[in-house]
């Protein structure tokens, strides 16, 4: 069965269809920048031209980067334009699509809905915590494979700091950190969360999953198993179309 996904982040909005008894995308992703400010109208332009590149008129799971209650109501918006906090953007975005069922779910709990199932935490048992790390920090939170929905570990305090803006890639550009010099913080920030869930995986998400080899070898002092994504920057897209078809 073939459902639509897309992931809004705070520097891109990807999308396609998705391929759900493989847990892979059915097609090649189409990425639009994310607009700036990340208003609740640009953005829904931003992802209408990604849905409607497919010319796709089916169900669409949409994640958001921020909680998000009742699959509809964004609560917050760390990220993107504060324009979208109590926003209903189910009916929102579902309205600019001509009325498709759209279903909203937060950005990182949609990528670990989809390692869970189809990536690096299948079948793991105990506690699985997931960290995309990006234009900030999401976070989702396992336990024997049931989600705790909207964590938002990323705004933890971390030396007096909220936690991404130390830790995510985006810091890491800003501040242009070499490789070692941000491992660091991850690690600090790593020791955090373990302290506080000791889970028995991390799995790290987001773009620079894709580099994994970069700097997990650089982590060291975490009792707990750390792996890459083995969707990589796609789980967003595949969780939101799961999320979709179960609301369907």
């Amino acid at each position: 069965m073939h459902i639509f996904g897309v992931d809004i982040g705070g520097s891109g909005i990807k999308g396609a269809p998705v391929d759900l008894d493989l847990g892979d995308l059915a097609d090649e992703r189409y990425k639009v920048l994310t607009p700036h400010p990340a208003t609740p109208d640009a953005v829904a332009d931003g992802v209408k031209e990604v849905v409607d590149h497919f010319g796709w008129t089916g169900p669409v799971g949409i994640t958001f980067p921020g909680v998000v209650t009742g699959g509809a109501t964004i609560r917050t918006a760390a990220n993107v334009d504060k324009g979208w906090i109590d926003v209903d953007a189910r009916a929102l975005l579902g309205d600019r699509l001509g009325g498709l069922p759209v279903t909203v779910v937060n950005d990182a709990d949609a990528a670990g809905v989809a390692e869970v199932q189809f990536g690096a935490g299948r079948d793991r048992r105990g506690t699985v915590i997931m960290l995309t790390f990006g234009t900030g920090i999401g976070s989702a939170v396992f336990s024997d494979g049931v989600l705790v929905p909207n964590t938002e570990l990323g705004h933890l305090e971390l030396g007096g700091h909220d936690a991404e803006t130390r830790a995510s890639t985006k810091a890491k550009d800003d501040h242009e950190l070499t490789w070692e010099h941000w491992a660091k913080r991850v690690t600090k920030y790593l020791a955090h969360v373990e302290m506080l869930f000791s889970p028995e995986l991390f799995i790290i998400g987001g773009g620079v999953s894709r580099k994994s080899h970069k700097f997990l070898h650089l982590i060291e002092g975490i009792q707990a198993e750390i792996v890459p994504a083995q969707l990589q920057n796609n789980a967003g897209i595949v969780g939101a179309a799961m999320r979709a078809a179960k609301a369907g």
